[in-house]
């Protein structure tokens, strides 16, 4: 048995011995081969995507609905490479998506951009006017305010955050209703028997259409569980009166009209904050300049402009404007705060006033002064009557100089003097227009050559 083994141990030693190159040889082939497939794995493009860091969306015409659908917030930068300014912000744009997609990876947000040359029609469909613009659409729909501050990864973050957040407060009373709202602005209130239906779905998403023009506040006491029935109602700020919604609130987008129609008002305040967004929007404005703490004033205003200019409310802007903080336009025009209120008309081209306030209320006024306007008669009478007090100085000049060289002067006593006329006319000739200087500037943004303003 030991001889046996003995052998048998010589075998296998002699075997391994012979066997080490020939492994050595394989070995060294399989590792030759890995290099060589790595090498080639480098220089070659994989056939598998590889996986990158999520950041911005390239829209297009045949992405857009697809897009916009997707998520719950999408946020586009409408781009053009010839600008300066949107060379700068895509670059910014870009890592603010990347942070917020690190920091937020399940979130429904989509940061989209649009190179607005080879993308023209997805401009246009938008209106784009200047570039950079940044638009935000909520749940598929466009809303009317645009991104119009710093432009940082910070701002471009927190800006994206601030439209997740719910736009719907609730309240359990009504006592603890009337303690948290502010009278001062537009106030929704509604009462939904339930909450996973799609008469609540369709209040949440318009809820967030419009959570910059309206607060939104919906019961949820216990008393509710009985409630069949949804109700909703709009609380005017002006009055405190409550005006209810009769109507289907499974209709989607006549929930949003009636919504729209009290949330954004007929006539509306101008500020520092939105007046370049209100240039924007092309239409002459009406301006009414008061003392804000007079609330009695902005009423009647209010009800003037529903009662005689109902059917302008896409040929006009009435608008409000503090007289002491917008006490530059009332300079330009000859005014001060101690005339408030003043009427005008600002036109983008010239600032025309209202003449008689105290005739602001009489039926048929103010329509009479915003037809004048469309027609062009306010720039006509400025500059007829001007013509007038121009020819009637020149008769006058005339008949002084008859009235001086009829007959031969007496030698020094200076009767051959021509007198300057006594009278000068007022200049009524309307002022350029201050709120043009108020548009987009021209140090944010590449502005195209529309018509419109």
């Amino acid at each position: 048995m030991a001889l046996i083994l003995a052998k048998a141990n010589k075998y296998i030693f002699s075997s391994l011995h012979n066997s080490i190159p020939i492994l050595f040889f394989f070995t060294s082939l399989f590792i030759y081969q890995t290099l060589q497939q790595d090498a080639g794995q480098a220089s070659m493009p994989s056939a598998v995507p590889t996986q990158h860091k999520v950041g911005v969306t390239e829209l297009n015409m045949q992405n857009l609905e697809l897009v916009l659908r997707s998520a719950q917030i999408v946020f586009v930068a409408f781009c053009a490479d010839w600008c300066p300014f949107s060379r700068r912000l895509k670059p910014i744009f870009e890592e603010a998506a990347v942070k917020w997609h690190d920091d937020n990876p399940n979130s429904s947000v989509v940061w989209a951009l649009v190179d607005s040359v080879a993308q023209a029609d997805v401009a246009d469909k938008y209106f784009v006017n200047k570039y950079p613009t940044m638009k935000v659409f909520i749940n598929g729909e466009l809303i009317k305010n645009e991104y119009r501050s710093t432009r940082s990864v910070e701002a471009l973050t927190e800006f994206v955050q601030k439209q997740l957040q719910v736009s719907i407060n609730e309240f359990p009373t009504l006592e603890y209703l009337n303690g948290a709202i502010k009278s001062e602005k537009r106030n929704i209130i509604a009462y939904f028997h339930c909450r996973d239906c799609v008469e609540y779905q369709n209040f949440q998403k318009i809820a967030a259409l419009l959570r910059d023009d309206c607060a939104f506040w919906v019961g949820r006491d216990a008393a509710l569980t009985a409630i069949k029935e949804n109700m909703m109602s709009f609380r005017d700020p002006t009055t405190q009166d409550e005006q209810k919604f009769i109507g289907n609130f499974g209709d989607y987008e006549f929930v949003k009209s009636w919504l729209t129609d009290k949330c954004i008002p007929l006539v509306r305040e101008v500020t520092f904050e939105n007046v370049e967004e209100l240039t924007e929007e092309g239409l002459p404005f009406l301006i009414l300049f008061r003392d804000p703490n007079d609330r009695e004033q902005d009423k009647m205003f209010t009800e003037t402009v529903a009662r005689e200019l109902h059917d302008q409310k896409t040929a006009v802007n009435a608008l409000l404007a503090d007289g002491f903080k917008f006490a530059h336009p009332l300079k330009h025009m000859g005014k001060t705060s101690k005339d408030l209120p003043v009427l005008a008309i600002d036109s983008f081209q010239h600032m025309f006033l209202f003449e008689n306030m105290a005739e602001l209320h009489e039926p048929g006024k103010l329509r009479q002064f915003i037809m004048d306007l469309h027609s062009g008669e306010l720039h006509k009478k400025f500059h007829e009557t001007l013509d007038e007090k121009i020819a009637e100085i020149q008769k006058k000049a005339l008949e002084q100089l008859n009235d001086d060289f009829g007959s031969p002067p007496s030698e020094g006593d200076g009767g051959g003097a021509a007198k300057p006329p006594s009278i000068m006319p007022k200049d009524t000739t309307p002022v350029p227009s201050i709120f043009k200087e108020l548009k987009p500037s021209e140090k944010r943004y590449s502005l195209l050559q529309k018509t419109e303003l």
